[in-house]
């Protein structure tokens, strides 16, 4: 079995006649642009694009594919040199029984069930051309139709205040949203990890993912998975997340939780790190806070520890969080080494110092072995590297 990596959540942020998908995404960000930088300055093998509902998108993909720079795998996926891209849809649910906003995840194995599903939605939302947009059906009718087509469902970030299954302290139960029995995993979020997830019993069921949710070129794979596959197609993917036939998420890798934007409870005003218990900043004086990740999870616990032969997970600094690695010093890096994947992953300590000063060096070593100092984030700031 080979292994890949895998970031299952990358916007787009225009099409390529340049126009507006995810609003809140980077212009440069366009399905062409994703793929050479996914494949070339990152080092991945497999990524999740979940816009690819956009018509002009579908159009692209279809131009890439008629001019023989892209193909279809017999099954699933659409092959990119050694990159193969998922096409998904990220979709919002609000209704009075799920208590939304919610957004989910759907992954289809080939554009004609991504345009068959495509059509459909444009039915149930007001914006076909938009990323993350409020479908106007129940989150088990979207299911229902996912796995009619064949593809794969999960629920985004699932803690993330504000627009996740749990974030915004109402729902205390996927079921009480979802059919159980129709989801094929569980995407954490950034602020977040297996050992705080698997305080909810019943998420043990399902296989975890971790993701970038890249809004830029330069967020993508800031998490991401290793799986075990055959090769990277859609059909082993399926596989992976079943831990069917020796196929498996083998570690997830992403930010320690408290480099998230929404681990710690915080004044929504001055971003003062507090007790949820507390009614007043005692900073500020201001009434307002945003509860962090960690508190909600408390408030949900029903478990103590992880069910047994879930994989590990390995908190890691993006290198864009290194103190002193800017865009032209991580050029070099990767025009040196090859990709990111090979900076986080491989290339001896020894090798760096020979292309970044010593310092920065020690920083990627230290990160890259969980020693290194952490200030939390919080109500939508990231944390930082301490000194």
């Amino acid at each position: 079995m080979n292994r890949y990596y895998v970031d299952l959540h990358i916007h787009i942020g225009r099409t390529w006649t340049g126009k507006p998908v995810k609003i809140t995404g980077a212009k440069s960000l366009t399905f062409t642009n994703i793929i050479e930088h996914a494949r070339h300055e990152k080092g991945l093998n497999m990524v999740g694009i979940i816009d690819s509902h956009s018509p002009e998108v579908i159009l692209e993909m279809e131009s890439l594919i008629d001019r023989g720079e892209m193909y279809e795998h017999p099954d699933g996926g659409i092959v990119f040199g050694d990159l193969t891209v998922i096409p998904g849809s990220e979709l919002e649910i609000y209704d009075e029984q799920c208590n939304g906003p919610i957004h989910l995840l759907c992954y289809f194995p080939n554009l004609t069930i991504m345009r068959e599903f495509s059509a459909w939605l444009s039915n149930h939302l007001k914006n076909i051309q938009l990323s993350s947009q409020r479908i106007y059906v129940s989150g088990r009718v979207l299911q229902t139709k996912v796995k009619e087509l064949g593809g794969i469902f999960i629920p985004a970030h699932v803690f993330t205040p504000f627009k996740s299954l749990y974030g915004k302290g109402v729902n205390h139960s996927l079921t009480e949203v979802l059919d159980p029995d129709l989801i094929d995993g569980i995407e954490l979020g950034l602020s977040s990890d297996t050992s705080m997830a698997d305080q909810l019993g019943e998420l043990h069921r399902y296989t975890f993912v971790t993701n970038s949710d890249a809004h830029s070129l330069a967020k993508i794979a800031r998490e991401y998975q290793v799986a075990a596959m055959k090769e990277p197609t859609f059909l082993e993917l399926q596989k992976a997340l079943k831990g069917e036939d020796g196929r498996q998420i083998v570690a997830n890798y992403g930010l320690d939780p408290l480099l998230g934007k929404y681990h710690k409870t915080v004044c929504a005003e001055c971003f003062n790190h507090i007790n949820e218990e507390d009614q007043l900043c005692d900073v500020c004086g201001n009434q307002k806070i945003i509860k962090g990740v960690a508190d909600r999870i408390l408030e949900l616990k029903k478990a103590d520890e992880s069910p047994p032969g879930r994989p590990p997970y390995v908190h890691q600094v993006p290198l864009e969080f290194i103190p002193g690695l800017g865009p032209k010093l991580l050029e070099k890096l990767v025009n040196h080494f090859g990709s990111e994947m090979a900076i986080l992953h491989e290339v001896p300590y020894e090798a760096l110092k020979e292309v970044v000063p010593v310092k920065i060096a020690d920083l990627i070593m230290n990160a890259r072995e969980g020693k290194i100092n952490l200030a939390a984030g919080g109500g939508g700031k990231y944390g930082k590297i301490a000194d």
